[in-house]
């Protein structure tokens, strides 16, 4: 395969927090390729399964969760990254772990966190991801985490851009192993964040059509979305309506990805190196400007539409009410949290409210609604919306 100058190269990684052997006793694999297995093979990653992605706790077996989006946005990452010759492994790693940082319920157990830990910093998703990934998550007996490189931790700190202001959570883990956090990322960070986007904004179409939550009339307001489907119903006259909406889907991812090669390539032309991406000043991934303004309006249609739907908001209330009764729970009595974590438990804050949400933002959806169960006896009704 054809590698671009401006690639990470995994021969001139920068190395991890710990040292240790590369001496080949579990197989023939760049860094890159180890950080990737690494992913795949924690609990953390397996948790997505049981994480919300757009729906909470859905009953159709056809809906996103956390692992399927992350598959997904991983599959579209490597079409790019082979396409643009960075690097592909470094690439589906970034797209396969970006979201391990979130807790049950998506954005709303997110919220019902941030709020609960305010007086310890809050709490944020992307910089919990770094938290799991390099504390949290510790099979090894030499050393906390997963012990990622240098070229993955940075991607995921900065995939969304320079970081001028970490909080307490990227604090911490900068101080330990600086992540030069106000430069931009790699061009395989930049590209798996395009990646996210280009992923949920098709593919949360198809669950909320699944659902009901959106109609097509209301889709083909948009006039990308109108004429991709024009093209397809004179392409396949007469199909059956639902094979023609994912025919749309895939018609609109196709067009982004190439959209996106097409002009992260012309940004990338006179970059020498990866260090050169990094100095650039400006993201080199990017769509052209006429298709980031139709995803732009896309992404706005969602969030009036779909995620803030009427019964998206009441579910999503009703969640935040589990994350945090189960904080007040476990603050006021620690008997409550799994042995594991009572043992643990620090005696002084924030350290200590801060272990407490560390235990919480694992949780699955379904073992949330477990411990709910367990403390209070019930669970909200109306916790699915679908």
């Amino acid at each position: 395969m054809h590698r671009a100058p401006y690639a990470a190269d995994p021969a001139a990684t920068r190395g991890r927090e710990f040292p240790e052997p590369n001496d080949g006793a579990r197989g023939p694999r760049s860094a890159f390729q180890r950080d990737r297995d690494r992913i795949i093979h924690s609990i953390a990653f397996r948790r997505l399964a049981g994480k919300t992605q757009v729906f909470i706790a859905p009953d159709g077996d056809h809906f996103r969760v956390r692992l399927t989006h992350s598959l997904e946005v991983a599959q579209i990452g490597r079409v790019a990254a082979r396409a643009l010759g960075v690097d592909e492994d470094l690439t589906e790693a970034l797209c396969l772990a970006h979201d391990i940082g979130h807790p049950p319920f998506g954005h709303a157990g997110e919220t019902a966190l941030d709020t609960a830990l305010e007086p310890q910093g809050g709490f944020d998703h992307n910089e919990h991801c770094l938290r799991v990934l390099m504390r949290l998550e510790s099979p090894y007996c030499t050393h906390r985490g997963l012990n990622l490189t240098w070229e993955m931790l940075e991607g995921i700190a900065k995939h969304n851009g320079p970081i001028l202001t970490p909080a307490w959570a990227l604090a911490e883990l900068d101080a330990a192993f600086p992540l030069e956090l106000a430069s931009h990322a790699s061009l395989e960070a930049q590209i798996a964040a395009l990646s996210d986007d280009i992923a949920y904004d098709n593919h949360d179409i198809d669950d909320g059509l699944r659902a009901g939550f959106l109609q097509l009339d209301d889709l083909l307001t948009l006039d990308f979305v109108a004429d991709q489907w024009r093209a397809i119903e004179r392409l396949f006259p007469g199909q059956d309506r639902q094979l023609l909406l994912r025919e749309l889907v895939r018609s609109q991812i196709g067009l982004m990805v190439n959209d996106l090669i097409e002009t992260t390539r012309g940004n990338a032309a006179d970059m020498a190196s990866a260090q050169a991406v990094r100095a650039a000043g400006r993201p080199l991934a990017a769509f052209s400007p006429g298709m980031a303004a139709e995803e732009r309006k896309l992404k706005a249609f969602l969030y009036e539409r779909l995620y803030y739907h009427q019964e998206q908001k009441a579910t999503a209330e009703r969640a935040h009410s589990v994350i945090a009764r189960l904080f007040a729970a476990y603050r006021a009595d620690p008997a409550l949290l799994s042995a594991g974590w009572r043992e643990h438990l620090p005696d002084e804050e924030p350290a200590r409210s801060r272990h407490i949400a560390d235990f919480i933002a694992g949780m699955t959806d379904r073992y949330a609604m477990e411990q709910h169960r367990r403390i209070f006896g019930e669970v909200p009704e109306g916790l699915s919306n679908v």
